[in-house]
Formats: C-alpha cells, sequence, structure tokens
C-alpha cells in the first residue's frame, strides 16, 4: 500500500501561516508608520508631559448653556501609535466649571474604582502632551439630556475595578459604555480607541455605541460593527479597519481615519467635520500612562 501523501496537507497550512503572516503585516503597518513619521512623541517623561488646556472647551464665563464634549488624545509613548486616550467633559447650565468622566489605569488596585471623576484638571487639556480632538459637542437641551442621565450611566459601569490596557476594559471602554447607556450622546468612538470593543462574553451582541447600529465582539480581541454613525468596522486584537459611509473616510489601524476624525481647533473656530455638533434633542436611535 503506498504511504500517504501529506503534501496537500503541508501546503495547507503553509498558505495558512502565510496568510496569518500577511494579516500581522497589514495590522502593524499603520502603528509602524505612526511611529515612523512623528504621528507620536516617544521620548519625554510622564512626569514633566503637559497638560496644558487648549481652548476647545467653551469658556464657562462666557457660555452660559450646558455643554457635553467627547475628546481623544492619543496614549503617552509607543502607545499612542496604536491607541487613543478617550475622556468625556460636561458642565450644567450656569456652572462655572467642568466635569472630566474618564477611566483611569494606575487607580486600579485593592478594589479602588478605576473612573474619576473630577474637576481639577481642564476639560481640554492635552493628555501626556498629546493635543486632543474634539469628538462630539452638544450644546443646550440635547446636553441637558446627556447630563440628566450621566449619573446612572457611570454608576452602571460593569468593570470599575478592573483595568487592562488591552484588550481592556480600559479608559476607552469606560467611554463606549457611556455612550451604550446614553442614547442620546450619539457617540461614534474612534476606531483607534482600543477597548471601546470590550464586552463581556454574556453580551456577545450589543448595539454599537452610538446606538445607530449593532456590534458582535468577542472580549474585544474579534468582532464586527454595523451603524450609521460608526459605518463598518472590522476588528482583529483590538486594532479595527472599516469605512465610514457617512461622512466618507477609511479606518486603518493606529492610523485612524483618513481623512481625520476631530481637528485640535480652538472653541472659537470653526470645528472640524468629525466633531458633531447638536443644539437640540438627539436624533434616531436605534435601539501612557495606562490609557
Amino acid at each position: 500500500m503506498p504511504a500517504p501523501d501529506d503534501r496537500p496537507l503541508h501546503r495547507g497550512l503553509a498558505r495558512a501561516a502565510r496568510w496569518s503572516l500577511a494579516t500581522v503585516a497589514l495590522l502593524l503597518a499603520g502603528p509602524l508608520l505612526t511611529l515612523a513619521f512623528g504621528g507620536v512623541a516617544t521620548g519625554g517623561d510622564w512626569r514633566t508631559a503637559s497638560h496644558r488646556p487648549t481652548g476647545l472647551a467653551p469658556d464657562p464665563a462666557q457660555h452660559r448653556e450646558a455643554v457635553v464634549h467627547v475628546y481623544a488624545s492619543r496614549t503617552f509613548g509607543w502607545r499612542g501609535a496604536f491607541a487613543d486616550h478617550t475622556w468625556l467633559a460636561a458642565k450644567p447650565a450656569n456652572a462655572d466649571r467642568y466635569t472630566r468622566y474618564e477611566g483611569i489605569g494606575w487607580y486600579a488596585g485593592d478594589g479602588r474604582s478605576v473612573v474619576s471623576v473630577s474637576d481639577h484638571r481642564a476639560p481640554d487639556a492635552e493628555w501626556y502632551g498629546a493635543p486632543p480632538r474634539l469628538l462630539r459637542d452638544l450644546r443646550g437641551p440635547a446636553a441637558e439630556a446627556v447630563l440628566a442621565a450621566l449619573p446612572a450611566a457611570v454608576a452602571s459601569y460593569p468593570h470599575a475595578t478592573t483595568y487592562r490596557t488591552w484588550p481592556g476594559p480600559n479608559s476607552n471602554t469606560f467611554v463606549a459604555h457611556l455612550g451604550r447607556a446614553i442614547p442620546d450622546l450619539r457617540l461614534a468612538m474612534p476606531s483607534t480607541a482600543i477597548g471601546k470593543d470590550y464586552v463581556p462574553l454574556r453580551e456577545i451582541v450589543v448595539s454599537s455605541p452610538s446606538h445607530t447600529g449593532f456590534q458582535v465582539s468577542v472580549y474585544g480581541l474579534v468582532g464586527v460593527l454595523a451603524g450609521w454613525e460608526e459605518g463598518v468596522e472590522l476588528n482583529v486584537l483590538g486594532l479595527v479597519a472599516g469605512i465610514d459611509f457617512r461622512n466618507p473616510a477609511l479606518k486603518l489601524p493606529g492610523i485612524g481615519r483618513v481623512p481625520g476624525d476631530g481637528q485640535a481647533t480652538s472653541a472659537k473656530g470653526v470645528r472640524a467635520g468629525g466633531a458633531r455638533r447638536d443644539l437640540g434633542a438627539a436624533p434616531f436611535a436605534a435601539g501612557t500612562a495606562k490609557a
């Protein structure tokens, strides 16, 4: 009897290995290009990195209406080639200060909450030297609707005492949770916000953070998302590629949107196309430092 021919098996394994290597190369190309062309600052000391305000947030003394902003900044050091840190800043009508809502990784341990709710830092401050991008801008009644739901949304965050930079839960998991918990926020998270897709296995199918679509995700490691605000996204190991049809753009791992999703522009100037501004009720809703 002739020996079995195992060449087809070897060819199949070799083909699978080539595809796997090609996939990894494509996923890492964006972060490597971001590092190579100076898209992030890899030097410096986090202890002396800047947290200067950037002028994106309206001055409370001049803008007495309620305001809700969502920001994203590249994380500190080489991690910034892969990911953003996101946070929400808000003030009620006639308030003199903003409150920042964010997840802070170094708060973790000994059962402490990683959720920070504080007015000590400027709402639009640089994140360890990285300028913020304004992702969401709500004013007046639209902001008041979000503010009314914000305390309950913060309190319901299920990972308050757990933090993992990758694949989550992390700071982006927290902000994505706020989006899912508050449909009026209608928040489309940046594709570079690693951790935004982290959900417990029992919730493998959930609404997208914008509440305009749905996603399937396995612990934020692999998944797919489709939504009116987000477009279509494919997540592999936390790195996201996709396409936005509503505001035409590609989404590339490590790079983000091409063209971009928000600009570091002053609140006195023209806002970027990626930062949606709502003055009335939100429309249709379907139903590092460590960063």
